[in-house]
């Protein structure tokens, strides 16, 4: 896994009707984009997390 500031981390729910859980990283604090990722949901909340298999990045678009 791979990320850098700024992509969204994706953890997908675990049960049937559960949401997405969704998050921007605004730290990664791995070597080479690595985990563990301090991320901040869209309530504000913060947290450090190293993400699981049921968790993706989407990657940023970078604007031209």
């Amino acid at each position: 896994m791979h990320a850098t500031k700024g992509d969204q981390l994706v953890q997908h729910g675990r049960v049937v009707g559960e949401h997405d859980k969704v998050a921007e990283i605004v730290e990664v604090m791995g070597e080479e984009g690595g985990p563990p990722y301090r991320v901040r949901f869209e309530n504000g909340h913060e947290a450090v997390c190293s993400p699981g298999p049921d968790a993706e990045i989407r990657h940023r678009e970078i604007q031209l």
